[in-house]
């Protein structure tokens, strides 16, 4: 295979760029192993207090993720997350105003390989989120499992990501005055399985946990399509019924999270490596869809406010596709 290197006189602000995705697929994909690694070296070392001190401190602490999260305004504001913005680049687009006194549930499609616009758009500043949707406070929610991670929970926990629990979403929901959004990445571990170049098939028809949520609690749910997520990386073929996706079913059956067998470009080659393509994503936020609060929503209030939020995310996605470099011919698939 034919390498391409990178040229020698790529502008510094260039190489800053590749230094922050680097240093977020590294904490993505390796740096909660690390953490614990770490708490493991600390706990048999001279320094086991130090370990036996932050044992106390995590039993505390247990349910923070559960209760809101613990954001930090500072690590949502770090300059690396700017750079992280330019790579891409990366853009939260607004359509209407969403009011502060209300809870909303943000869908978000589709879940990508890594969740980068979601991570970008909601979990730092460096999109404007706060700015463009004044007195709301996004909060993205991750597996419960990496919660449990000594060190790695306190980080993420920083940029305002919180468990994906019922618990945890009913916290947010149930806030009187308003004001917090629950990003929700509808199709799981599973749509991760299919996200390459071209896809828009997302796993949404058997999706309706979120809507009873939105339903329980009266909280407004907002569809957001992420332009250019599929884009950012290629994935070995993994057709249903190949016996590589046999397998990658049944991983993510017992683990709890997907692994998809991807690839993109690296540092200082564009041939092959774990650092994403650099392509545009333009996350757009949908209009709010009124909700009207049931403690005890039946099958058929749950199944007619889904019918409705399938048909406003298609909508969403018909009315900006020719913005963001789709052909008319293409559409959304629900599977």
């Amino acid at each position: 295979m034919k390498i391409q290197f990178a040229p020698l006189n790529v502008p510094l602000r260039r190489r800053l760029q590749t230094a922050a995705v680097l240093q977020w697929v590294f904490s993505f994909l390796a740096l909660a192993q690390f953490c614990l690694a770490a708490f493991v070296l600390l706990a048999v070392s001279d320094w086991w207090v130090a370990a036996l001190l932050y044992a106390g401190w995590l039993w505390l602490d247990w349910d923070t993720p559960t209760s809101g999260g613990r954001r930090s305004h500072w690590v949502r504001r770090w300059s690396v997350w700017r750079y992280f913005r330019d790579y891409f680049p990366l853009e939260l687009v607004k359509t209407v105003d969403l009011d502060p006194t209300q809870n909303y549930i943000f869908g978000f499609h589709p879940h990508g390989v890594l969740v980068a616009g979601a991570f970008g758009n909601f979990c730092t500043e460096a999109t404007g989120f706060s700015s463009l949707f004044p007195g709301l406070r996004s909060h993205l929610l991750m597996l419960p499992f990496w919660f449990r991670v000594p060190f790695f929970r306190d980080y993420i926990m920083c940029g305002g990501l919180v468990s994906s629990s019922k618990s945890s979403l009913s916290h947010l929901l149930s806030r009187p005055e308003g004001g917090n959004v629950a990003v929700i990445a509808v199709g799981g571990a599973p749509e991760a399985l299919d996200a390459r170049p071209g896809a828009l098939t997302l796993q949404v028809k058997n999706r309706k946990g979120f809507i009873k949520m939105a339903l329980k609690h009266g909280a407004q749910l907002v569809p957001v399509f992420s332009f250019g997520e599929n884009e950012l990386f290629d994935q070995m073929e993994n057709p249903t019924g190949s016996p590589l996706r046999r397998l990658q079913n049944r991983l993510q059956s017992i683990l709890g999270i997907a692994m998809p067998l991807f690839h993109a470009r690296g540092v200082f080659q564009y041939s092959f490596g774990l650092i994403p393509y650099r392509k545009p994503i333009h996350t757009v936020v949908g209009k709010p869809i009124p909700v009207t609060r049931s403690t005890c929503p039946t099958s058929e209030d749950i199944d007619g406010l889904h019918s409705v939020y399938l048909q406003n995310l298609m909508d969403l996605f018909e009315q900006n596709k020719n913005l963001y470099g789709l052909e008319e011919h293409q559409h959304l698939t629900f599977i």
